[in-house]
This record gives structure tokens, sequence and C-alpha cells, in this order.
């Protein structure tokens, strides 16, 4: 589970604090069994919902092949991130509630739509004592179904 929840995070972002939010994104998923899928593989290979592993996507097998020992300092990051997260108990740790089970990032959505999902509302803001997130790069979202 550790290693699924490092390749989502670390294909999404490779900026530690913005890793940590994703694995939130991702753990409430198996928490909630959202769209059925209970294991953080599920999740991750749920189709259309972490771009980087879409059927064809062009990064995906070099995301699939990742393994602990890959001496890339940032996917280093990304697992201790999700050992991190994956073995966190307590509301303290949550940044958000476990309904947060969307993002999407400005960013990498350059010349495409807004996702319909984010005009509906649900916007989440991490704490700003604790995260320093820049909106263009990821805006959270809860109660989307």
């Amino acid at each position: 589970p550790t290693l699924w929840l490092a390749r989502a995070i670390y294909s999404e972002t490779k900026l530690p604090h913005e890793q940590e939010l994703v694995a939130w994104v991702v753990r409430n998923r198996v928490e909630t069994a959202y769209r059925g899928r209970r294991t953080y593989r599920a999740v991750v290979l749920d189709p259309y919902q972490f771009s980087a592993f879409n059927p064809g996507a062009a990064k995906r097998a070099r995301y699939l092949r990742l393994q602990p020992e890959a001496p890339l300092p940032r996917w280093r990051q990304a697992l201790w991130v999700a050992r991190y997260v994956r073995h966190a108990e307590g509301r303290a740790y949550r940044p958000f509630p476990v309904e947060t089970r969307h993002f999407y990032s400005e960013r990498s959505m350059r010349g495409r739509a807004v996702p319909y999902w984010a005009e509906r509302g649900g916007f989440v803001a991490p704490d700003p004592g604790r995260y320093a997130v820049d909106e263009r790069r990821f805006r959270f979202f809860k109660q989307i179904s």
C-alpha cells in the first residue's frame, strides 16, 4: 500500500507539503471506499482519477516501475510521506475532512476547462498555519460524488 500511495503522490508533485496533501486525498478515498475502491492500488489505478495512471498516459509505465530502492531524492521523499500519512492516527494529523477526495491543479490544466465538479463548490483550504499552498498549483474539494 505504501508503494502505491508513494507512486500516486510522486506522480502529482515533487514538493513535500503538496505530497502530504495529495496523500491525504488518496487515503481519504481508500477509507471511504470512494467509487468502490478499497485499496491504495485500486484507488490509484481507478481510470481517469489520477492523470499519470490513465490508460495510455505517457508516464504511466515509468511510475508503475518505481520501486523503493530507486535512487531519486524526491521519490524517496514521497515514500517517507506515504509511510507517514498511511500510519498517522487521529484527527490532529488530518489537514482536511475525510470527505476531501478531490483536487486539481490549474497549472496542469492550461488550455483545458476547469473540471465540472470543481464548479459546484466544496472547496477546502488546508490549514494555512500548517500548509502554504499556491491555489494555482492545487485546490482541494470535499463532498464531490
